[in-house]
């Protein structure tokens, strides 16, 4: 007997052993093995950090040519200073791999399709999707041309060296809990991995594009019906660059014949049944800046805001860090995984982005010329398509080869799949392309920036995501650039999916740099930009894109009745929760509104609607009332789009165009509902979109919330883990996308940050996360609140370590190492 229970308890025993040595799964979700996890000595208990301090320990870093001082301000900001860049640059690797390395590894495990090695096959799509979107080939061809500037080459490889040096130091017990969970261990760092970093952010703000919708709606409509639902600009809009008659005398270099467009969408005019839709009023990912010249300001100093709008998560996008050498002393936030600092300011000037949303990005259909797809019709001959291996990894399964053809548009990115209107279609994408500059070098360049003419020098070494920069000066200039490598186009080229058998089709070389739209001092006394239109039409190059109509007016009309502008002033126009596009819809639903038809409970919601004053404050309540009103509205109106878009994707109808047919055209077709035999005008939709509207709140009375609840908001970890995530903002997160606060429930304002540029340079800057990407680090979520509230801090630009020894938490001293 007694061996038996001794049989029993070791078969136990061993079994309990094997149970917390092994990787579990329960339902779909992978547990780490719990043994190593609940570890005291190597698990997560060793993630968690003291309330009270950070205690950085001194070290030899190899490769340093000098000493390099690091001081963490109260903010956990590290304040670099070094006997030059190249030490700086080391140093910098060295520290944000110590607060940011998992999310460093998983930024560019999504971009380059390597998901699937650490969460096994439940990413698999993404994984196959970033690979024949050609993600890594463009990494790959950044380096290519980045290899082509030594000098900020060298600073790359400096800055992998650091968070190499970083990661060898670790042991299992030093790895951050991510890795734990997930049950896996860091690997080196790459300069291939900083270049995805770059891709990362070049598909967030340089992807979208509407050929296969238009190319759609055009087949469904027609030309001359097309041109009135998609007209390409507002003229009530603001440009970010006016006419002043720059380009009078440019002429584009264009062929004679246009280029062809392909009909490939749909085959017919057929309408299925009404299907589950996709937003058709997504939210644009981007930003606001402006700068103000001194006559505008009370100080008589130059001041800079920047508030770039990007999905908001833990940890934050952003680093923040301040870089000092002999060459520059420059603040501001860098992006994790690549040197140098992107937005910031030194002791001369101040800059700042905005995503320029330019499409960049077109596709071309093919013409096969064997069923193996081997190849392709062009210019009159069969052309071989070149095969890209795509070997992805799945953890605990074997790995998938994935085949991707390329062309010379670039990848055929869903022959896949035999459902996708785009099967047949190559992608020609500018970041694809090996870059003429170092991308790098602009951000370093800028870094190190006296005036304006090391602005207009660093600026041309910038490809993409285009980007808005904005820029002031201590000296008093301010000034504004839309810098990218955009395509010379015929006039709608791009516009429409188009025939990839010609090279007449192909992009017309590039607008060359003296002719990218830019402004320097106007006699107005700012410059702005909120992601409109670039230029007015008269600018002689064709483009288009996703511009925003609203934000931008808004901006335009706060910005020039503004005097004597103060760092105050400008933090209630970045906070600013007030909606044009509110504003110029509702007295046109109101006005269509028969109240006479409305019951009391109606009659209240009316009321409301019309005392509202258009802000989207988290405690007000009527903007869900509006919200809900206005989105009837919309949909009802386009009934025609919504009844395909389930299987042949449309273009959606501007708001402003909404508006504008509401207000001027009551009666035009498109009122009209086609599922029933009277003919509705604008007042019809109205109607019966607010009684939809009032329906839906007294079958959900729930919602009848404030803003704030109604909208909700997080702030959700990379992992999407809600332990490590903040979902207690929403009442008193404001803001809406159509606002200068432009928040949705997870994009908004990631840095935002004001400079004033005096004979010493006072800064303020805020972002909703912290410096560490430690969830058991009080420096993990400390600013989020601040951010919610509104508030700011006071961004420190030290001249020397011990500048300002009340903010100083810690010291870290860096020497050369063997």
């Amino acid at each position: 007997m007694r061996m038996i229970k001794f049989i029993l308890s070791l078969a136990t025993t061993v079994g309990l052993v094997w149970a917390l040595q092994t990787q579990l799964t329960v339902k779909d979700k992978s547990l780490p093995p719990l043994g190593p996890f609940f570890n005291p000595f190597t698990g997560f208990w060793k993630n968690a950090e003291p309330l009270k301090g950070f205690t950085p320990k001194d070290m030899d870093l190899p490769g340093l040519s000098g000493k390099v001082q690091v001081v963490y301000d109260d903010l956990l900001v590290p304040h670099i200073f070094a006997e030059n860049a190249n030490d700086a640059a080391r140093v910098q690797g060295y520290v944000t791999a110590s607060q940011r390395l998992w999310q460093m590894d998983i930024t560019t495990r999504k971009a380059s399709g390597r998901l699937s090695e650490v969460l096994g096959d439940r990413t698999l799509a993404i994984d196959r999707t970033a690979r024949r979107r050609g993600m890594v080939f463009a990494a790959e061809n950044d380096l290519k041309g980045w290899q082509t500037s030594p000098e900020a080459f060298q600073l790359l490889e400096a800055y992998t060296a650091g968070i190499n040096a970083y990661v060898a130091q670790l042991n299992p017990a030093d790895y951050p809990i991510e890795y734990k969970l997930l049950n896996y261990a860091p690997e080196p760092w790459t300069n291939l991995k900083s270049a995805l970093v770059v891709e990362s952010m070049a598909e967030n703000l340089a992807s979208r594009d509407d050929d296969l919708p238009s190319t759609n709606a055009l087949q469904r409509f027609g030309r001359d019906t097309f041109n009135m639902l998609y007209p390409e600009w507002n003229p009530k809009q603001h440009p970010v660059i006016p006419d002043t008659g720059q380009w009078k005398d440019i002429v584009p270099n264009l062929p004679v014949t246009p280029a062809s467009t392909s009909r490939l969408g749909m085959q017919s005019a057929e309408q299925p049944s009404m299907p589950t839709l996709a937003d058709p009023d997504p939210y644009l990912k981007g930003s606001n800046n402006w700068a103000i010249s001194r006559s505008r300001t009370q100080s008589k100093n130059a001041i800079l805001a920047n508030d770039p709008h990007l999905n908001l998560t833990l940890p934050s996008i952003w680093f923040q860090v301040q870089i000092h050498t002999p060459q520059q002393n420059c603040y501001g936030v860098s992006l994790p995984g690549l040197p140098g600092i992107v937005i910031g300011f030194n002791d001369d000037v101040a800059w700042g982005m905005t995503n320029v949303s330019h499409d960049v990005s077109d596709w071309y259909r093919l013409q096969w010329t064997d069923a193996a797809r081997t190849q392709y019709q062009y210019d009159g001959q069969p052309r071989n398509v070149d095969f890209r291996i795509e070997e992805i990894k799945i953890k605990n399964k074997p790995a998938l080869l994935d085949t991707v053809r390329y062309t010379v548009w670039g990848p055929v990115v869903f022959d896949n799949d035999p459902k996708s209107e785009l099967r047949d279609c190559a992608l020609r994408w500018i970041t694809h392309d090996v870059p003429e500059h170092n991308e790098l070098g602009l951000f370093l360049s800028m870094n190190a920036a006296k005036n304006y003419a090391d602005y207009k020098t660093a600026m041309s070494g910038f490809d993409c995501p285009a980007q808005n920069f904005v820029f002031a000066t201590r000296s008093g200039d301010i000034a504004i650039q839309a810098q990218g490598r955009f395509p010379v186009r015929a006039p709608q080229q791009g516009r429409f999916i188009q025939d990839g058998a010609s090279s007449a089709n192909a992009w017309h070389g590039f607008i060359p740099q003296d002719q990218i739209p830019s402004m320097k001092n106007p006699t107005r006394g700012f410059v702005y930009s909120a992601n409109q239109h670039s230029t007015p039409p008269s600018y002689p190059y064709y483009y288009l894109g996703d511009f925003e109509d609203y934000r931008g007016r808004h901006l335009y009309d706060r910005l020039d009745a503004l005097h004597d502008a103060t760092i105050d002033s400008i933090k209630t126009m970045q906070l600013d929760n007030f909606s044009l596009r509110a504003a110029d819809a509702l007295p046109l639903m109101l006005r269509l509104l028969d109240r006479t038809t409305l019951d009391a409970d109606g009659r209240q919601i009316a009321d409301q609607l019309a005392a509202w004053n258009h802000r989207y404050d988290a405690d007000q309540t009527t903007p869900p009332y509006y919200e809900v009103w206005y989105d009837s509205c919309y949909m009802n109106t386009w009934d025609e789009m919504a009844a395909v878009q389930k299987t042949h994707p449309m273009l959606w109808p501007e708001a402003w165009r909404f508006l504008d047919l509401l207000e001027k055209d009551t009666t035009n077709a498109f009122f009209d509902d086609k599922r029933t035999p009277q003919r509705e005008t604008a007042r019809d939709i109205v109607n019966t979109s607010f009684r939809e509207m009032q329906h839906y709140f007294q079958s959900n009375p729930q919602q009848r919330v404030a803003w704030g609840s109604y909208r909700g908001f997080a702030l959700k970890h990379l992992a999407l883990i809600d332990g490590f995530s903040r979902l207690d903002l929403s009442n008193i997160v404001g803001g809406q996308k159509s606002t200068l606060n432009a928040i949705s429930r997870t994009n908004g304002p990631s840095w935002r940050m004001i400079v004033e540029l005096g004979d010493k340079v006072h800064a303020l800057g805020v972002y909703p996360g912290g410096q560490s990407g430690n969830p058991g680090s009080p420096y993990y979520d400390n600013m989020v609140e601040t951010w919610a509230k509104g508030n700011y801090y006071e961004l420190l630009l030290l001249s020397k370590p011990d500048e300002v020894p009340a903010r100083t938490l810690a010291q870290q001293v860096f020497n050369p190492g063997k």
